[in-house]
Formats: structure tokens, sequence, C-alpha cells
């Protein structure tokens, strides 16, 4: 064979070599990570589906203790949790033992102590399923079931890394003002027939408070994290500077992932993969307002970035931000795992996996049909942007094999 030809199926091979390797990632089949991934997405499948009134199979424990069990450096609770329709039924139907105005922050919320002291934080409802928030990506209040399908969201993709939420209804009248604080009872009122609060926080106000349907309100109710396990905050590296003609710098800087590979926690370990992540995350639900994020505390980078607050997300499902996938694109890295899984997602089975996970909430129908669609839109536009990256670098500089052992007390 002459050099020539020999170069040619050279350069053929190599290049066989290389779309195999998407191939490959696309499928999720082609090393003992990518089976391992199928077999994960498969338990996933098999276990979205809750049922509605479980109850723990032993009563050793409580459902809290259960769940504060599950904590570790690296996920909110594990990828096995038979236990997890139990503990959701009891976060939306334990009694409330004492109500108090939320902490912090700039909406509005309330701190519940729900029986056998476990607090939650509740949001109620402001807006109706089909309300559009026009306007800034991270424009108007708070959406409650925005947090429900944001959690769960957060199993499909095989992340790990949200706080437990769950929908539910409750009696202003009859369950929240007999053990409400002082400071929460101040905020209550009546408009006609129906009992509000407008609570405690940045942007709440007496003339915008949230109404209950006569007094029983719709809302969300988070699992506060075990005290164990303190948070800390940080600034996120794409954060926005939400002032009208400032712009923050890597919205004009393109190479501005090169700047922050050399700055801590980001010039080593898992954090800025864990911001990849969430940039996919975020941009898949449409949430630009993550200015900060946490970590658990003293953990040197290692810990996983939780993935808190998302209630400023499906509010307007015609929107795609792109400029929340930043970090993805600018940075051109993606963990193997994520890759695998978002693929495995394709044609529709993300909307179709969201509306079986949430089909046991209280809240049910969580999301609209039109949030649902633009769920499987914005996944599209994410591989396309891989894809991109791809192209651009080649699969070996894009996807990045990043697993990191689990451990738990």
């Amino acid at each position: 064979m002459k050099l020539k030809q020999r170069v040619v199926v050279l350069c053929a091979a190599l290049l066989l070599l290389g779309l195999v390797k998407v191939f490959l990632l696309d499928g999720g089949e082609g090393s003992a990570a990518g089976r391992s991934d199928l077999r994960a997405f498969h338990r996933m499948q098999g276990a979205l589906r809750l049922a509605r009134g479980a109850r723990l199979s032993h009563t050793l424990q409580s459902p809290w203790e259960v769940a504060a069990q599950w904590v570790g450096p690296r996920e909110v609770y594990p990828e096995d949790t038979p236990e997890l329709a139990a503990v959701l039924g009891a976060m939306a139907t334990a009694r409330v033992e004492r109500a108090d105005v939320g902490y912090k922050g700039t909406q509005l919320k309330a701190l519940l102590v729900l029986e056998g002291g476990q607090k939650v934080v509740f949001k109620p409802k402001r807006y109706s399923r089909d309300y559009v928030v026009e306007g800034e990506p991270y424009a108007g209040y708070d959406r409650h079931n925005a947090e429900v399908a944001a959690f769960h969201l957060d199993r499909i993709l095989g992340f790990h890394r949200a706080p437990l939420v769950v929908g539910r209804f409750v009696s202003l009248r009859t369950e929240i003002r007999p053990v409400a604080t002082e400071q929460l009872l101040s905020t209550f009122l009546t408009q006609g027939n129906n009992s509000c609060f407008y609570g405690k926080c940045y942007y709440c106000r007496e003339s915008e408070p949230a109404c209950a349907l006569g007094d029983v309100m719709e809302g969300s109710v988070t699992l506060w994290l075990p005290d164990v396990w303190p948070l800390q905050k940080h600034r996120h590296p794409w954060g926005r500077t939400y002032r009208e003609g400032k712009l923050a710098r890597w919205e004009y800087d393109e190479s501005y992932c090169e700047a922050v590979k050399k700055m801590p926690p980001y010039d080593a370990g898992p954090r800025l993969l864990d911001v990849v992540d969430t940039a996919v995350f975020d941009y898949l639900i449409g949430n630009a307002d993550r200015h900060h994020y946490e970590s658990f505390q003293d953990d040197g980078g290692a810990s996983m970035l939780i993935l808190l607050d998302n209630a400023k997300s499906f509010g307007n499902p015609a929107l795609d931000e792109r400029s929340i996938l930043a970090p993805l694109y600018q940075c051109c890295m993606l963990r193997v795992s994520t890759w695998n899984r978002l693929t495995l997602l394709r044609g529709g089975a993300l909307s179709s996996a969201l509306r079986t996970a949430t089909s046991h909430d209280p809240l049910f129908p969580v999301l609209t049909e039109a949030h649902l669609a633009a769920l499987d839109r914005r996944l599209d536009s994410v591989l396309a942007a891989v894809k991109q990256c791809i192209d651009a670098q080649g699969p070996d500089s894009t996807l990045i094999e990043d697993r990191i052992n689990l451990q738990h007390s």
C-alpha cells in the first residue's frame, strides 16, 4: 500500500474512532462507565412513580431521621430511596407545630416546624399554573410549583443535589394561625373571603400579600437540611449584575472561563463541573437567578453545589434564555455521566419522565403542557451546544470523566 493510501486509511480510522466515541456516548453503552450510566437510567425510570399515601416500613426511625441519614458531601439523597414517597408524604401531611416568618431572602415564605421538630420552608402560591411571567427571565414572584418540578428534575438528571420538595395545602385558620408567632400573625389580613399574609422579606409588602382560597392555601414545602451539615454561601462566577447597562465580565469576555479555571475552588476538584451541570439544570427550568449558590461549609471545594431555591423557574415557556448556559459554552466541558443521561432523555423522554415523577404530588399537574414541551426543546439546545464544542475541540477535551465515590455515614 502506498504511503498516500496509508495516510488516507489512518485518517479515516481516526475519524471513525472519534465518531464511534461520540456515538457510544450518545447511546450510553460504549464502555463500562457508559453501561453503568444506562443501568442507572433504567433504575431511575423504574423509581419515578411514587406511591400516594406511602408509609415507612418500620417505626424505629422518623421520616426526618431517614432523610437526614441520606445526606452526604456529594448528594442530598441517594439514587436508591425506597422511603422517598413516605418522607414526601410526611412533609405534605405532618401536623404543623410552629409557624414563623421566613429567614432572610427577597421573597415571601414561612418557616414551619412539623411534628417531630422538622423544619421546612413553605412557599405560597402566587400565580395560576398557566400564568406567563413577562419581562426579564428572573422577573416576578417565586413560583411554588417550580420548586416541586425542579426537585423531580434533579432526580431525573441523576444529580441528587436538590433538597426534598413536595406540594402541600394548609389551612391558615386551623393549621397556621393557632401556632404562628406574633411576628407572622401581624402580617395576616383578609381580602374578601380569603385569608392572606405578607410575611417579612426584602420585597414583602402589605399591598402584595399571598392569599388562600378561603382559608386553604396552596404551596410547596422544602425540607430543611440537617444542622450537622452547615451551609456556606458563594457568589456564582457567572452571576448577573442586575443593573441596567452594566454587564458582568462573562457577558462580554468569551475567554472568561479561562480566568475562572485559575481561581479556587474552580482550579481543582469537582466544583467547576458542578457549575456546568447547574447551568444545564437552570437552562432547562428557565432559572436565570442563581447569583449565589451554597455548598457545605469548610469543604475545600469537594462538596457539591447544592441546588437550593429554584422558585424563579418555569415563568415563561416561550423564553429560552441561552445566557444561562454560558458556563457550558464558554468552558466547553461537561461530565460524561451528565452527557449520557441527557442523550437518554431525548425525543420527549424528559417531559414524560417529569410528568410521571410529579404524578403523585398533591399539586399535580405541577406544570402545564407548554412548560413540559419547553423542557424537551431546551434539552435539544443543550445537546446542540455540547456537540458544537465536540466539533470544535474533540470529545476528549469536552466530555470529562469525573465520577466520585459517595460515602455515607
